[in-house]
Order: structure tokens, then C-alpha cells, then sequence
């Protein structure tokens, strides 16, 4: 059980059934025998669906092999649920809030930061100015970094006192970890905003560009395993599903940093990516 537990926190494993020793012997014995169905239930649909389709595998095997005897064999079936004894929703949920509310918000106030100033005119002045495109896209990023930072605390505070939401993992590799979604959000923000010419162009694309991917296939919504091949493989190009499984490990499986390694590497190669195509388009902008 200790190395399926091991198994169930590094996400190689969904569910796991243990079988008594003498598990044939004891099927033939009046009382019958059990099984035990371990799943994990940080995702509380999937452990339902997954404990349904079990269930239906036991009953399937018992009429096979009780066809042709005169006394049924009798498999009685025990659940139990890692993380989420309670099959709470707010597990699932908080975590997939964080991950939609940080991105689409840290997007949409960025996005509209660079082209703002072209509409409004001051762009200029930032064209004779001795600052460099980096410098002027960092100091459009801080003030809506800090601001996410206060929505990281709200969020969670609300998600532990109101909504019983345990922290089981290392509070400051959670912060630091949102802290870096945050600024993969904003750098793919002023992205959108070097890149386009009016502030509705840069809403639009922020707003509807983002927010269906962000729902549908960050996995917070519908299982990512479940869907097309395709869509399976664009969903690895959204950064929601990365901060939601970094999200769910640490806050509700308690792992630390040698199990989301993976993902936080693939966030901060998105974050390079998006910062320098963003000062890129926006030296385009300044030629």
C-alpha cells in the first residue's frame, strides 16, 4: 500500500486495488472475499467514474465465474479515497479558480497597457526616452504583479477559512509557484498588447482567445485523457493545465518540488518564450 501511495502522489496513478493474499481460496468460501479500491480523489469526478467503472468489472467477473456453480462466489468491494475522503467539489474547484482568475485577469489588465499608450499617444514620449523596451515592459508589469499577488492571498485565505480547503503542501513552493504563473499571465499579456493596434483587439483576443482554452482544456472542467488526440496535444500549450496540476499536487496531495518539477520547468520555458517575443514585437513597434 506504502509504494501505491508513492505511486498516487508522483500522478502516476489514478486507482489502485489491493487483493487479500488468498483471494481465490476465499471467493470459494460462503462469506466470500473483498477487494479494495484506493483512488485518488483530489479530482472527485474522475475517482467517481473510476470506482463506477471498477465496480462494474467486479460484477462482470462475478457472473463469468459464478455461471456454472451451484453456490455464487460473493466479491465484496471496499473504497477508499485519498485526499478527499469527503468527495468535496471545492478541491477540484479551488484550484481550477486559481488558475482561470490569475491568467485571465493578469492577461487582460496587461494586454492593455502597451496599446493604450499607442491610442492615447504617449507612445512617443517613451520613443525619445533613454529607456530600453525591456525596462519600460517590466514597469508596465509590476504594479499588476503586485496586484496578483494580493488575489494569491485572498484566494487562498478564502479557500482555507471559508471553504475548508486544506493546504497539505509547502505554502511558500505554492506561492512561489502561482507567483510564476502570474508572470508567465502577464508576460503573455503584453505580448497581445505589442501585438495589436486597439485596446478592443487586445480585449477580445485576451478575453475570448483565453478564455475558452483556459476552461476546456486546463483539465479543471473536463478530463484532459478523455478527449481527442489532438486536443490532447493542444492542451499542452495552454498554461492553465500546468498550474492546475502544480496547484492540486501541492495544495491538495502535499508533494514538494521533485514532483512538479516537470511543470514548473514548462512554465518558465513559456515565460521566456512570451517575454521575448514581447520585446521583440515591441522593438517591431518601435522601428
Amino acid at each position: 500500500v506504502e509504494s501505491l501511495e508513492k505511486s498516487f502522489r508522483q500522478g502516476k496513478v489514478r486507482l489502485g486495488i489491493v487483493i487479500p493474499a488468498n483471494f481465490e481460496k476465499d471467493m470459494e468460501k460462503p462469506g466470500g472475499t473483498g477487494l479494495q479500491f484506493i483512488a485518488d480523489a483530489s479530482d472527485p469526478n474522475v475517482a467517481n467514474t473510476l470506482i463506477n467503472y471498477a465496480n462494474a468489472i467486479v460484477l462482470d467477473f462475478e457472473k463469468r465465474v459464478t455461471a456454472d456453480k451451484k453456490i455464487p462466489f460473493t466479491i465484496y468491494t471496499e473504497t477508499r479515497m485519498l485526499y478527499n475522503p469527503q468527495l468535496k467539489g471545492a478541491y477540484n474547484f479551488v484550484p481550477g479558480v486559481m488558475a482561470m482568475v490569475l491568467l485571465l485577469v493578469c492577461t487582460m489588465m496587461t494586454a492593455l497597457t502597451v496599446v493604450r499608450e499607442k491610442e492615447l499617444g504617449t507612445m512617443e514620449i517613451m520613443l525619445v526616452s533613454p529607456l530600453k523596451p525591456l525596462k519600460i515592459i517590466i514597469a508596465k508589469a509590476v504594479p499588476y504583479l503586485l496586484l496578483s499577488i494580493v488575489n494569491i492571498a485572498s484566494i487562498l485565505l478564502l479557500s482555507v477559512f471559508v471553504l475548508d480547503v486544506p493546504i497539505n503542501g509547502s505554502l511558500s513552493l505554492l506561492v512561489g509557484e502561482s507567483i510564476l504563473f502570474i508572470l508567465v499571465a502577464l508576460s503573455l499579456g503584453l505580448l497581445i498588447s505589442s501585438s495589436t493596434a486597439s485596446q478592443q483587439s487586445a480585449m477580445f483576443i485576451s478575453l475570448i482567445g483565453m478564455f475558452l482554452p483556459t476552461v476546456m482544456l486546463s483539465g479543471f472542467m473536463f478530463p484532459i485523457k478523455n478527449m481527442p488526440l489532438p486536443m490532447q496535444v493542444v492542451s499542452n500549450a495552454v498554461p492553465a493545465k500546468w498550474f492546475y496540476i502544480i496547484v492540486r499536487s501541492v495544495m491538495i496531495k502535499g508533494v514538494g518540488f521533485r514532483h512538479v518539477w516537470k511543470e514548473t520547468l514548462i512554465l518558465t520555458g513559456m515565460l521566456f518564450f512570451f517575454m521575448a517575443m514581447a520585446i521583440k514585437k515591441f522593438k517591431v513597434r518601435l522601428a
